[in-house]
């Protein structure tokens, strides 16, 4: 009875005309209209951390705390402890058990997630924004109190095998990572995933400095520099200063009995927040940026019309760009049966030989700025995308450039810029990594 009595006085709040219900939604936008503009804001702690805000007034907010904790900081001796350190979120801290930590985020409704790149390390959660306060006590825990007891840590080496294994089925993932341990000898060469013979290295005693920095979209900025300081303040950022990436070139291979060759050729590309960065994504989306829609294709692209006059074989090509904080990676992915692979990779690189000869025209570069800006656009409409914007922008530089900067900074790119683009792949050290059958896959100095 009490339970029957309960649901029908939440029906009876809902049940409202639909007159009443266009007066609340008037009332409700007049105060809105009342509400000063959104603004980006950066304030600097005490502590030496970083916060920056994007106020919007929605009723939730989204917190993230980037660290400079990325593989590429990693040293022989500690290789993989990326990959165990992002498993390990959710392990017991000095302030909350595991338990505490999963059950009192659970409770105000919010999501923890941790992610990691060659640069970052990203803990981010969702939140009502009434509970910003709560949620902030159990992320800065999970930030930067950890304990990483032994009988906690013993139960990682599973599931590190696990997630590897699953990763690594994926050609994809295994032509990535071995396309960065070709094109480079040191700190972007390290995997995103712990090498097997690492697995259940790590110890509670092998603890490392980091510099962070916190993003917070969806909240106001002067309250959340209170619970900065009273959470951070255990912080001094200090940091692990990472070596800077030295491209090689190189040639990986892994034979299988895949009946598709996945394969990659890359040169040295640049590095983020550079303005030759834009001529590179212009070349990429003149090229074969890649489908715009899940399991899409590129059948209309410049790369795919080209191959497809050279062989009737199923094939799929795009244009691998990857920007990371002091260089980056440019060139071609194909999938290829084995028999076509030859002339899918050749007939790929001659099309950027060609556009580095001037053969490109400014109507190319005009649709290619579109669709860059258009998926600029579309790249920071999510909050997930807006937060890795901000968060990777400020950790890197400690500004944030507006997207309506960046639509202006992909206008002044021009064709010259494009071409010079092209002849620096061109010109450039190889790079390249294949798995699949790769009987009739050419060598790189081959290609």
């Amino acid at each position: 009875l009490v339970c029957f009595a309960y649901v029908n006085l939440c029906f009876q709040k809902r049940l409202y005309s639909a007159r009443a219900a266009l007066k609340y939604e008037a009332a409700a936008a007049s105060q809105r209209v009342k509400l000063p503009a959104q603004e980006f804001q950066v304030s600097k702690l005490p502590s030496g951390l970083v916060i920056a805000s994007l106020e919007n007034y929605s009723p939730t907010s989204k917190i993230g705390v980037f660290i400079k904790a990325g593989s590429r900081y990693e040293n022989a001796g500690n290789l993989g402890i990326t990959h165990a350190l992002r498993l390990a979120a959710n392990m017991t801290t000095k302030g909350h058990s595991s338990f505490k930590i999963t059950r009192g985020i659970e409770a105000v409704g919010s999501t923890l997630s941790v992610t990691s790149t060659r640069d970052n390390m990203i803990y981010t959660v969702d939140c009502i924004r009434d509970y910003v306060d709560t949620v902030m006590e159990y992320l800065i825990n999970v930030t930067a109190a950890q304990e990483f007891r032994p009988w906690e840590l013993s139960a990682l080496p599973p599931r590190i095998k696990v997630d590897r294994a699953v990763a690594f089925q994926n050609p994809q993932i295994a032509v990535l990572e071995n396309l960065h341990s070709a094109a480079y000898c040191n700190a972007l060469s390290n995997s995103l995933y712990c090498p097997q013979y690492m697995i259940g290295q790590h110890t509670s005693d092998k603890v490392r400095q980091n510099d962070c920095f916190n993003v917070f979209l969806w909240v106001n900025h002067d309250i959340l520099k209170q619970v900065g300081e009273h959470y951070l303040n255990m912080r001094s950022g200090t940091g692990t200063a990472g070596a800077k990436a030295k491209f090689r070139g190189g040639d990986v291979r892994s034979q299988s009995s895949a009946s598709l060759v996945h394969a990659a050729v890359v040169a040295e590309g640049i590095a983020a927040g550079t303005a030759e960065a834009h001529a590179f994504s212009v070349l990429q989306h003149i090229l074969a940026p890649g489908p715009y829609i899940k399991r899409g294709s590129n059948v209309s692209s410049k790369l795919h019309q080209a191959i497809a006059k050279k062989t009737s074989d199923p094939f799929d090509v795009s244009v691998f760009n990857a920007n990371y904080s002091d260089s980056g990676l440019f060139g071609i992915y194909i999938i290829s049966q084995p028999g076509s692979v030859n002339d899918v990779i050749g007939t790929a690189l001659a099309q950027i030989g060609i556009i580095a000869k001037g053969n490109v025209t400014e109507a190319d570069i005009a649709q290619a700025k579109k669709q860059l800006k258009a998926k600029a656009l579309m790249a920071v409409e999510t909050s997930d995308g807006l937060l890795d914007e901000i968060g990777s922008q400020v950790l890197a530089s400690g500004t944030y450039i507006p997207t309506s900067r960046v639509l202006q900074e992909i206008d002044s790119v021009s064709l010259n810029d494009v071409e010079n683009a092209a002849k620096k792949f061109v010109s450039g050290k190889k790079s390249m990594a294949a798995c699949g059958n790769l009987e009739n896959t050419p060598f790189l100095n081959e290609l």
